[in-house]
């Protein structure tokens, strides 16, 4: 774990005090907009917000990323996404104690992936499920539908491919 340090009022800060506060808001508010577009948009309806662009809709992805495995068999899939988070999680909790403490970079990248997968895994244990409701599209070609924490891992990603292209 990172050492701790002594704050100015003589409190000892521990390094992951702002690792599980940054991760707390990610997921609520990939748990928050899940559930407001789940009360204002019935289960496979969509609401087009810019025509031919954006469209907010209410799916729900049994599969990974980009609904992979989502026609597979639910017996061993369900485990299998929920154990691969939990691995993900504590690998990226151990790293991040790893990295500098003046690498805010791949700190916030690791909080990012780590907030995105917690707010899916909530939907998977709660619901089976993860609920995804931004849909982009481009005439007949859609982007597959994601949500907030998706967007949370995608740029948690970017950034660690960013540093890892720029040698850090």
């Amino acid at each position: 774990m990172a050492k701790s340090i002594e704050a100015k009022s003589g409190a000892r800060v521990n390094g992951y005090g702002l690792f599980f506060f940054l991760i707390g808001l990610i997921v609520a508010a990939d748990q928050v907009t899940k559930y407001i577009l789940s009360q204002a948009i019935p289960l496979n309806k969509y609401k087009i917000i810019v025509p031919g662009f954006f469209n907010l809709l209410h799916v729900r992805n049994t599969g990974g990323a980009f609904s992979m495995f989502a026609g597979a068999g639910s017996g061993w899939r369900q485990p299998l996404f929920i154990a691969l988070t939990v691995v993900v999680v504590c690998v990226i909790s151990y790293a991040y104690g790893k990295i500098a403490r003046d690498d805010t970079w791949n700190r916030l990248a690791y909080i990012c992936i780590t907030g995105g997968a917690l707010g899916n895994l909530v939907d998977r244990v709660r619901l089976g499920e993860v609920i995804d409701f931004l849909d982009f599209y481009a005439g007949s070609w859609h982007w597959p539908a994601f949500n907030v924490a998706d967007m949370a891992i995608s740029t948690g990603a970017v950034m660690l491919l960013v540093s890892l292209l720029r040698g850090k």
